[in-house]
């Protein structure tokens, strides 16, 4: 799975004034991250899926395959807490030139290890795209074990898992125990070095939808084994990093591609823009960028 070594961007959702789909602003970012991205990821929470409707799904989907300008990769989010309805909506999508299928752990019903694994099993046997498997407990308010990861690796039609967990360990026990050909991609972006120092492949990022070549520097000195440059390059981000998420995702992120003059910060309900003293904050931290 080469394809998905060094940096995946969780493509934001440009939005304009009446928060409608930005196709405009979408083709910017397009363009604004293909300068060193490795491939796109489609409505991921990044891409505020909870609140984009499925028609609309279907219209970025479209938009990103049609332009995207140098030919990456795609992965395509489609996740949930019912296992039928996923289901349902892999066999309404048009995968036609998808990569694979990132599917988050199913979040707010907090099921048992086992109920988690009996639901990937269920998406793997019948997707007709590989699968990679989502780990955010910080928003589903439960953990994939290493040792379901580990089970579910064994499955030939999921690849990898996104492992936003923030335990190194955890990640340490999944290297330890994967077969070759599963992946581990980084799923908090200033772990990248570290998770790539034990393994990982590179990362699906956030921040890269603002800062594509610091993120080529940090994944692509990885894989090269310079993590002394990699981690000069992660430093660079520690100030703005936490701004990202302090009035929650993508809401940071989006300040940072209007002061960029990407495309505009606006937020569906319930979040919204960032607030005076944010854009303050992260005006003041892209000065020393």
């Amino acid at each position: 799975m080469k394809k998905f070594d060094g940096t995946g961007v969780a493509l934001v959702t440009p939005f304009d004034s009446d928060l409608r789909v930005d196709f405009q602003g979408l083709k910017s970012l397009l363009e604004h991250t293909a300068k060193g991205v490795d491939y796109y990821v489609v409505q991921g929470t990044t891409g505020e899926s909870a609140t984009t409707t499925n028609a609309e799904k279907k219209e970025i989907l479209d938009f990103v395959r049609n332009n995207n300008p140098k030919g990456l990769p795609i992965v395509y989010g489609i996740g949930g807490n019912n296992t039928a309805a996923v289901l349902e909506t892999i066999t309404q999508t048009d995968l036609s030139g998808i990569d694979a299928i990132l599917s988050v752990s199913p979040y707010y019903n907090k099921p048992s290890q086992e109920g988690i694994y009996q639901h990937y099993i269920k998406i793997a046997d019948e997707s007709p795209l590989p699968i990679i498997l989502y780990n955010v407990p910080g928003r589903t308010m439960s953990n994939i074990s290493a040792a379901t990861t580990l089970r579910l690796a064994a499955h030939p039609n999921i690849i990898g898992i996104k492992e936003a967990s923030g335990d190194l360990v955890q990640c340490m026990e999944i290297m330890k125990g994967k077969p070759d050909d599963f992946i581990l991609i980084s799923g908090d972006d200033l772990l990248t070095t570290s998770m790539m120092s034990v393994g990982a492949r590179g990362v699906i990022s956030v921040l890269a939808n603002g800062f594509p070549e610091i993120f080529k520097n940090i994944t692509h000195c990885a894989l090269s084994s310079d993590f002394y440059q990699s981690t000069l390059s992660s430093q660079r981000l520690l100030d703005i990093n936490p701004l990202m998420y302090q009035e929650s995702n993508p809401v940071g992120i989006k300040e940072v591609l209007r002061l960029k003059m990407v495309c505009d910060n606006h937020v569906r309900l319930p979040l919204l823009p960032a607030s005076q003293e944010l854009r303050s904050e992260i005006a003041q931290s892209l000065k020393v960028l």
